[in-house]
């Protein structure tokens, strides 16, 4: 386990505390996965992730049963704390190993180039700096590692875009926990510095009407370098 100690012993306060849409959250994520099709996007998130994995923003943890038993290891990072209760439920029926610990994306609680995969997934929303977010993520993995992602961000045309920022700037982060709409994420990775690999759009529902969180993209970046074959796994 590679976190951080943070010495003192105190207990901080939560950096993240949504408890009203955390709830709502848990309940509505559990229907997404038959309903929306989530389930099969987890599973093509993930497959063929081997090694040790770093899941930033893992929510309730609906990511955990999806992984390979390639995967030596998982350590999920949760700030919310409702969240991150539920997460280490499922981390104990998981089939891999998941430690579950609290930390923000900006300020990740672990060792530099520690972790050969990271999963981001529905949650470059939500940070409140994408930038030194995804700083950190290139921090965290070795060189050549990957990141996997699964986003929502600004799409569905002219006038749906309009409406994102303007939802955006007014109601929507605050019924929805800090979620934006309008981000784009693969701008995001690529101006972070990490080199992209293949990716889809995806609309969900995939039948249904548009909504302001439907235009999601699936796909693989890397953390350009080569992997030092003497470094300690």
């Amino acid at each position: 386990m590679r976190l951080l100690s943070a010495g003192s012993g105190k207990v901080a306060r939560d950096p993240v505390h949504h408890p009203l849409f955390a709830r709502y959250y848990a309940r509505v994520s559990v229907s997404a996965e038959t309903k929306l099709g989530m389930a099969g996007i987890r599973e093509r998130l993930l497959a063929g992730l081997s090694g040790r994995v770093i899941e930033i923003g893992a929510g309730n943890g609906l990511n955990f049963a999806h992984y390979p038993d390639t995967v030596a290891e998982v350590v999920a990072i949760e700030p919310e704390s409702l969240l991150r209760q539920l997460a280490v439920e499922s981390a104990l029926r998981s089939e891999v190993p998941v430690d579950v610990a609290p930390g923000v994306a900006e300020a990740l609680p672990v060792k530099s180039e520690a972790f050969d995969a990271a999963v981001l997934s529905l949650v470059l929303c939500s940070v409140r700096d994408v930038s030194r977010a995804l700083g950190e993520v290139r921090r965290v993995l070795r060189p050549g590692g990957q990141v996997r992602f699964f986003e929502h961000g600004r799409g569905g045309g002219s006038a749906m875009m309009v409406a994102q920022r303007a939802l955006d700037r007014t109601v929507w982060p605050l019924l929805t926990g800090g979620c934006h709409v309008a981000r784009d994420p693969i701008g995001a990775l690529r101006n972070a510095g990490f080199e992209l690999g293949p990716y889809r759009r995806v609309s969900l529902p995939e039948n249904g009407p548009a909504l302001p969180t439907s235009s999601c993209v699936l796909g693989t970046a890397w953390r350009p370098g080569a992997p030092d074959p003497t470094a300690e796994r």
